[in-house]
This record gives structure tokens, C-alpha cells and sequence, in this order.
């Protein structure tokens, strides 16, 4: 899986590519949520339109970093999840916690009307 960040009006954008599985790009990722949290950003939006598939670890993730951010009074947006993701999250329920924007615009907007 490839990651890749950005910080721009106080949200950390995060870009995945590939599939979500586990393995060393997950604890780069928890890594990364982990010290932007520190440095006092609340507010962060990931892009799954290009993961491929998710397992149960790659969930576990994203429900782990949606946590992190609310613990803290912050907020965590998905950005247009494949159909396969957006799936699974009915299935599991998910879709009733995340919140799902459609591009980056609107990621940005559901953000800034969270705090």
C-alpha cells in the first residue's frame, strides 16, 4: 500500500493506493496519525479511491484512527471509497460512524463544519 500525506488548512490528507492489509505500511500509517495528532491536528481525511481491497486488518485501521482523532475532539472523513468499500461498511455497520465525502471539496467542508 502506498501512502501518501499532506498538510494544508489544519487537515492531514492521506492518499492510499493499493490494497489495505496489514503489514508495514500500517504502522507507517498509524505512525503518521499518531505524531500529526501530537502536533495538535484534529481534523484529517483519507482518500480510498484508489484502494483496491480492505481486509478486516485495513478496517480495524481506519476504525482505529477514526478513535484517535474523536478521543482528541477531533474528526476523520473518508474521501470516495470504491464500491467494494463502501460495501463493506454497511455490512459491518461502519457506514453508521464514518463519515463519507465524495471528493476532497466536501471533505473539507463536512471538516471545517465538525469543529
Amino acid at each position: 500500500m502506498k501512502i501518501e500525506h499532506s498538510l494544508e488548512n489544519d487537515i492531514l490528507t492521506i492518499r492510499l493506493e493499493g490494497d489495505m492489509i496489514g503489514g508495514p505500511e500500517t504502522q507507517r500509517l498509524m505512525d503518521l496519525a499518531n505524531t500529526t495528532i501530537d502536533d495538535s491536528m484534529l481534523l484529517s481525511a483519507i482518500d480510498l479511491s484508489n484502494v483496491r481491497f480492505i481486509n478486516s486488518t485495513g478496517i480495524g485501521v481506519l476504525v482505529s484512527l477514526l478513535t484517535k482523532f474523536r478521543n482528541r475532539g477531533g474528526e476523520l472523513i473518508l474521501i470516495n471509497p470504491s464500491e467494494h468499500i463502501r460495501k463493506l461498511l454497511i455490512i459491518t455497520k461502519l457506514n453508521a460512524i464514518f463519515t463519507v465525502a465524495e471528493d476532497d471539496t466536501q471533505a473539507v467542508q463536512l471538516l471545517k463544519e465538525s469543529v
